[in-house]
């Protein structure tokens, strides 16, 4: 059977791998999720920005979270496509916006204004744990069709990393 050439210029491809970031050699994953630290800033700056603009500041983590529910829905049939582009199975090495995309949906646990250095740096370890370490239900989750398992055991490991920052606030740290 001939082998399925990887098209790395395909849009599907360029946006599942965060920029081509995912095709650095060594954890490509990892540079996946640190993409997601800039992600949560970013969309923490703008629903702040725009709630602030709404005369609604208190509406900045309901604005944030929509935004970021949406792009991951969006992730989905990227990452089908990716998957279909790259030829490598279900969930290439090289597709990383399922790291960038779930790492914020889990620093919605920390309001923006304390998303300080050590707790972004934080919440990027303990969501990198969480998605090597696949806990219940993570390792479930991945196989689901296509882009769907691509994306739904990064949500569960944001879903993991949200629960021990909360834990971590709950105890004063």
């Amino acid at each position: 059977m001939a082998e399925i050439r990887a098209d790395w210029t395909s849009p599907s491809v360029v946006a599942a791998t965060c920029l081509w970031l995912g095709r650095i050699p060594f954890a490509p994953g990892t540079w996946g999720a640190m993409a997601g630290v800039g992600v949560s800033l970013a969309t923490g700056a703008a629903a702040a920005g725009l709630a602030g603009w709404a005369s609604r500041p208190e509406a900045a983590t309901a604005i944030e979270a929509a935004m970021l529910v949406a792009a991951n829905l969006v992730g989905i049939p990227i990452c089908s496509a990716a998957a279909r582009r790259l030829g490598r199975g279900s969930d290439p090495g090289p597709i990383v916006i399922d790291e960038a995309l779930s790492l914020p949906l889990g620093m919605l646990a920390v309001p923006f204004d304390g998303r300080s250095l050590p707790v972004l740096v934080a919440g990027w370890i303990l969501h990198r744990v969480f998605d090597i370490a696949k806990p219940f239900p993570c390792r479930r989750l991945e196989h689901l069709p296509g882009g769907l398992g691509v994306m739904a055991d990064d949500w569960a490991a944001a879903a993991w990393m949200a629960a021990a920052m909360l834990a971590w606030q709950a105890v004063g740290a």
